[in-house]
């Protein structure tokens, strides 16, 4: 048993003072067996056994806190035990509806479910008051601590707490139990099964802060901006209590911006008191979608000067007004793009670690999505976290129209645990409640439960999903803001008829589609992946869109829904398995109706052609004489559609439309040429060949290892040449290495049966129309996770990811022997860029390249220039010619080669990015390795090595009239530099290096900007912790430099995304330093960085790797021509 006991008293970080409160993540080391709804005898004598006759009963039952559970199950919560059930084909509505899975009144043996946990709290916490928290249990559950029943939740979506202070014991084992009962649906989708959200142990004093018994709201009065908080406090102590409250604020950098005054309350025993404390916010840094500003407020409570209790929210200010003709935020009009959606995800069913809630809303921003409602309840206050910080809108939703005690017990906790989230802009009180929603009963509820929500929320109104034409009965009469579901040629007649009244649909669309087919199958339960199909009920994309793009008085509409989900499997039954609703499929890969929002809902430039082109048998297609429908979804003016270099017509782009052309299938290459305001946009899709390799995409290559942090990887096939195969169908089979685990694998298959999870820890699954995604989730140690996805007869694909410590990750140790001062800390201006990495350039030319350009042979630089390009990076090692080195005996890249370097650049007349590698190696996120003659020196010494080092490289360049224009402090840095003292998993000790070498730079020249350099085009998330880490540490630097591959590093919209957050987040200037494919797609994307913020691009090595722009014999090619087109558009006064 000793292996599951945990010891609070161990946890520095959950009782970090005798007095104030704990907060401590319950979710490891549980148990878990399958009891049974029909059968006493194997539900542990639950139902036989008189459990509920005396306080504390429960003798011969799993509730007895001796009861032997050593045979039972080890999980870590969150938990959801349905989705690693084998499908069930069920001629049943319910059970169709939620899956096909054995979970269910239908299925006894596995819709009961019991979770048991050993834990020690230590002696000296004696006298605090603790409770357990659970966030969401699925569903109907009660609890016991050592055999003493504390309570029941019905509801499987809204949290619950139970005071359990009596019933502990201390300085010895304590149980807690849990049974959870889940034969009764609340929806009729799939809501999984379990613990399957965060459980948190609590402790606090006996004077404290009720729990969510802060509400923070403010005034946004021009002029009188101030900030109210409101906080209930309860003395649960056997003594009237005199103590003090009082808060600060401190904006995201952690810095104090205001404190209120403090404010002295008397309480007697068991009374509970609410304090009301405004200070005036004189220009606080508004919450917003496209920079979603976040402070932190802390309250406290003091008694005899100490702190007793403490809590601190999150909040931004932001101002929502909901009018007839529109939303308002922060008196900018606002049309609301949204997607309604479920909690699942693939391979991992509801039981979604957090980071999974930040990957999801990614995507829907992407795609144009700025509101996200929570279909059809409570959602789990990750979602909502991810919201406020990421800038997505929320419509927060009640399960149920109903005002009974525990429905408006349910609707207390929504309102009380959300109302801080600036990303909630309207709650929903109920949805499609068709018995009652039009008559006398459903307004009585409503007005009831309209009157709760104003008593806990006053700053915002509510709105209800009907499912009602031009109807104003029942919930509609008294509803503030008039929600339709669907009925969308209703709206017309309904706002002429209530035109003060405002309106937004609460569901739209609900194209059927799945992700990569074109012809209807009935036998594997397909529909077209084109917005052709929608349920009776519903409407296509472009039919309700239209309508509510060209009216104002539509505030906007959710579409339903953003991801597929489990359940649900309109039009069809089995074998369809979850539904076909989403514009992205259940991993998140879009649709092709992604595409059409994203043309209507962005500014972004969208050309999007399908289907594939991959079609040998001609057969598949379902039109006259073989003939092909070609969909493009786009936002430019006019596209012109050419197969094979043959035009096939221009045509138009319709407002809020698409275009269609019919043609007979011939291989080859489809091409899209497009104009948008005056702007020439181009797509095309190719004819691949057979799979060749195996490609991983991870999302994030550093996580925390603590057990619970995941990384979602993407699967996909290229052939030989390096062309995604979009119809591939092969198994791929996952091998893993390290401290870590995978956790779900999905492909979007919408009537696949493979298992989402492996018990056998025979991981695998089949690409379905290309793409397959795995999720790995931490341990608890640092390490180097190795993954590998292997396929017959394909070359493997492979990624490493690196786990740190939250330890190391949170010590910062504010080392101030290299931090910039003054005029050290500035930079001269960034001029924009087209650059290329030409390093290679001095061992071409030994081994006889000559290089030339339209038959003259020139110097490579100067080709380079004539075609446009401005700057030239040199990447330098520290000793190359070492036995280990770069080029042993030799020498390329050294500190005298890149002198010589330097003097033909500036002779050029082109600019210099000099890039430090600190090794005499390679230094890629792979490889970080220590200069040999940096070897066996201690942490203070190797910073002073790295420190003089950089002095002597600079000064040599400046003696001889070679400054560099811009310097990059290590390569690819984002798991570290100078290993291991410099690796990511000690964060503090790769600041203090980095900032050795920034200071040993600007003691040169302090005006030369200092370039950070990430290999994470796409990564957003794990770029933004990483950056944020470095400036927590006081590491300067100008420019944030990214490498971009599409192999690597996700989508175009990936590295567009990325760059537009990292620019409006920091405010500082970007560059992608590295790529070399997509290329006038990757310079569109860098100069045109939000806020004027990008500032070009450095092809990588463009002599003679990759897309080259030389033959093997030094002929320029046509792409070096395209570089006259891009400096000729993003580049003025740089070519004379």
């Amino acid at each position: 048993m000793r292996n599951f006991i945990i010891s609070l008293c161990s946890c520095a970080s959950f009782f970090a003072s005798a007095q104030q409160r704990g907060h401590l993540n319950f979710d490891e080391g549980w148990k878990f067996h399958f009891g049974h709804a029909a059968n006493p005898e194997k539900d542990f004598n639950y139902g036989i056994a008189a459990s509920f006759s005396k306080s504390g009963k429960s003798t011969g039952t799993a509730i007895e806190p001796q009861f032997i559970d050593t045979a039972w199950a080890n999980v870590n919560l969150p938990h959801d035990w349905a989705v690693a059930l084998p499908f069930v084909n069920v001629n049943n509505f319910d059970v169709q509806s939620h899956g096909y899975k054995p979970v269910g009144g239908l299925f006894p043996e596995t819709s009961i479910g019991w979770y048991r946990k050993h834990f020690t709290l230590a002696k000296s916490e004696e006298g605090k008051r603790f409770d357990i928290q659970f966030d969401g249990i699925f569903r109907d559950a009660n609890i016991w601590v050592n055999g003493f029943y504390v309570g029941n939740n019905e509801s499987g979506y809204v949290g619950a707490h139970y005071d359990i202070t009596d019933v502990l014991k201390f300085g010895e084992d304590n149980v807690i139990t849990v049974r959870v009962d889940a034969t009764q649906y609340e929806g009729w989708f799939y809501e999984g099964a379990g613990i399957y959200r965060h459980t948190w142990l609590n402790s606090y004093s006996k004077v404290h802060i009720v729990h969510d018994g802060i509400f923070a709201s403010a005034d946004y009065t021009t002029g009188k901006m101030s900030l109210t908080v409101e906080t209930e406090t309860i003395n649960e102590g056997f003594s009237p209590a005199t103590y003090s409250i009082s808060y600060y604020v401190k904006d995201r950098w952690g810095k104090t911006v205001w404190k209120s005054g403090s404010e002295t309350v008397n309480l007697a025993v068991n009374e509970t008191k609410t304090t009301k404390q405004t200070i005036k916010t004189p220009y606080p840094v508004m919450w917003s979608l496209e920079n979603p500003n976040l402070y932190r407020i802390y309250v406290e409570i003091r008694q005899n000067g100490k702190v007793i209790d403490k809590q601190t929210v999150k909040f931004g200010f932001r101002e929502i007004e909901i009018k007839p003709d529109g939303v308002y935020l922060n008196k900018q009009h606002l049309k609301i793009l949204g997607t309604n959606n479920h909690q699942d995800h693939a391979g991992i069913g509801s039981a979604l670690p957090d980071y999974m809630q930040y990957y999801r809303i990614n995507l829907l921003k992407n795609m144009g999505c700025n509101a996200y409602r929570t279909s059809h309840n409570a959602p789990t206050p990750e979602l909502l976290e991810a919201c406020d910080s990421l800038g997505m809108l929320v419509l927060d939703e009640q399960r149920l129209l109903n005002s009974g005690k525990e429905s408006r017990d349910q609707f207390t906790r929504l309102l009380r645990r959300d109302r801080n989230h600036p990303s909630v802009f309207l709650w929903s009180i109920g949805n499609e409640e068709g018995i009652i929603q039009a008559n006398e009963t459903g307004r009585k509820i409503a007005q009831t439960l309209l009157a709760q929500q104003k008593q806990y929320d006053p700053t915002r109104t509510s709105t209800y999903a009907a499912d009602l034409p031009n109807i104003y009965k029942g919930v509609n009469e008294v509803i503030p803001v008039r929600g339709f579901n669907y009925r969308q040629f209703d709206v017309a007649a309904y706002h002429k008829d209530h035109p003060l009244q405002p309106i937004i649909g609460t569901e739209m669309g609900s194209t059927v589609t799945t992700r990569g087919v074109y012809v209807k199958d009935s036998i594997r339960a397909y529909v077209p992946d084109q917005d052709i199909t929608a349920p009776w009920w519903a409407s296509t994309a472009e039919t309700w869109w239209k309508l509510a793009a060209e009216n104002d008085y539509w505030l906007g509409g959710f579409i339903w829904t953003g991801f597929d989900y489990r359940g649900e499997p309109t039009p069809y039954k089995w074998p369809n398995v979850n539904s076909h609703f989403g514009v992205m499929d259940v991993c998140g890969f879009p649709k092709n109706i992604y595409y059409y929002y994203q043309s209507w809902w962005t500014d972004k430039d969208v050309l999007h052609i399908s289907p594939h082109w991959n079609w040998p048998d001609k057969q598949h297609w379902d039109k006259p004489n073989d003939d092909v429908e070609v969909w493009v979804n786009s936002n430019a003016d006019s596209v012109e559609l050419f197969l094979n270099g043959k035009s096939l017509g221009k045509k138009d782009m319709p407002r809020n439309g698409h275009l269609n052309w019919t043609m007979q299938y011939q291989p080859g290459k489809l091409e899209a040429i497009a104009y948008k305001k005056g702007k020439k946009l181009t797509a095309a899709i190719e004819t691949t060949g057979a799979a060749a390799e195996v490609v991983m995409t991870p999302y994030k290559t550093t996580i925390l290892a603590d057990g619970r942090d995941v990384s979602v990887i993407n699967i996909s096939v290229v052939d030989k040449e390096g062309r995604e195969v979009p119809d591939a169908d092969n198994m791929i089979k996952f091998y893993l290495t390290g401290d870590a685990k995978i956790i779900g694998v999905g492909n979007g298959d919408p009537s696949s049966h493979e298992p989402d999870q492996c018990p056998d820890g025979a991981w695998q699954r089949s690409l379905f129309n290309g793409r397959c995604q795995v999720i790995v989730q931490s341990g608890k140690t640092s390490d180097l996770i190795h993954l590998e996805a292997k396929a017959a007869r394909l070359f493997t694909g492979a990624t490493d990811i690196v786990t740190v410590l939250p330890a190391k990750a949170a010590l910062i140790s504010h080392d101030k022997t290299y931090d910039l001062k003054g005029e050290a800390a500035q930079m001269r201006p960034v001029d924009k860029m087209i650059g290329a990495d030409i390093s290679f350039l001095p061992e071409l030319e030994a081994q006889g390249v000559k290089f030339s350009d339209k038959g003259v042979q020139k110097d490579a630089i100067q080709i380079l220039k004539d075609h446009g390009l401005n700057y030239v990076r040199l990447r330098i090692f520290n000793e190359p010619s070492n036995e280990k080195g770069y080029a042993p005996g030799k020498g390329f890249c050294d500190l005298e080669h890149t002198k010589a370097m330097a003097k033909r650049v500036k002779a050029a007349g082109m600019k210099l990015l000099l890039d430090f590698h600190y090794s005499d190696y390679w230094a890629d996120p792979g490889k970080q390795y220590k200069p040999k003659a940096w070897e066996g020196l201690s942490f203070n010494e190797l910073k002073k090595a790295l420190y003089d080092y950089t002095v002597n490289v600079m000064t040599e360049l400046k003696n001889q009239g070679t400054l560099p224009d811009m310097v990059q402090v290590g390569n690819e840095i984002n798991h570290g530099m100078v290993w291991p003292e410099g690796n990511v998993n000690n964060p503090d000790g790769m600041a203090q290096l980095f900032k050795a070498g920034t200071a040993a730079v600007k003691s040169v020249d302090a005006t030369i900007p200092i370039m950070l350099h990430l290999a994470l085009g796409g990564q957003n998330h794990e770029c933004v912790a990483y950056i944020d880490g470095m400036l927590k540490r006081d590491a300067h630097f100008d420019v944030i430099g990214l490498s971009y591959y599409p192999k690597w590093h996700g989508t175009l919209d990936d590295l567009r995304n990325n760059m537009n957050d990292l620019a409006l987040r920091y405010q500082k200037n970007l560059v992608v330093v590295e790529y070399s494919q997509l290329k006038r797609e990757v310079n569109k994307i860098a100069f045109e960085t939000a806020a004027q913020k990008g500032k070009g691009t450095f092809i990588w090595e463009p002599l003679s790797t990759w897309e080259q722009f030389f033959d093997k014999d030094g002929k320029s090619n046509e792409l070096l021509l395209i570089y006259d087109e891009l400096s000729g558009q993003f580049l003025s006064n740089s070519r004379k």
